[in-house]
């Protein structure tokens, strides 16, 4: 259980780091790029996927906030971080990095754009790894776990 939580840990605070240091970049240094398919450019999110909920204002931070933190006590006290502590560490390392964010800038810091063919959502490494924890859940859940754990 020690390496697992040390390893959930490890993850989580990689994740928060790179992610914060990215967007760094974008809101201080003024980064910018830009392609026919991809641009990165800053864009800052006052709601959830697809700017979904931005009519709550600054409640929303308070409401994710309380969220992440039923979320953090639910990974640990049911044994999560035991058998999932790479994507669960990937999970809560980025929400806490873009929940850093809307306090810190009054909301989510974007930065990659997709406009090839159609404009896209914009998004950011801790979105990404978002989704990369919750696929390697539900490989793991529905494809890798051994029968006799299911």
């Amino acid at each position: 259980m020690k390496n697992s939580f040390l390893i959930f840990a490890l993850v989580a605070i990689s994740v928060f780091v790179v992610d914060q240091a990215i967007k760094y970049m974008f809101v201080f240094e003024q980064f910018y790029w830009w392609s026919e398919c991809i641009s990165l450019e800053l864009h800052y999110n006052r709601g959830v996927a697809f700017s979904m909920l931005a009519f709550l204002g600054d409640y929303l931070k308070w409401i994710q906030l309380g969220l992440m933190s039923f979320l953090v006590y639910f990974i640990v006290k049911e044994g999560y971080v035991k058998s999932y502590s790479i994507p669960a560490g990937l999970l809560i390392g980025a929400a806490i990095s873009n929940l850093t964010d809307r306090f810190v800038h009054g909301g989510v810091v974007d930065y990659v754009a997709w406009h090839c063919g159609f404009d896209f959502a914009v998004f950011n490494f801790a979105d990404v790894m978002i989704d990369v924890a919750i696929g390697t859940f539900l490989i793991y859940e529905f494809w890798l776990k051994p029968k006799d754990e299911k």
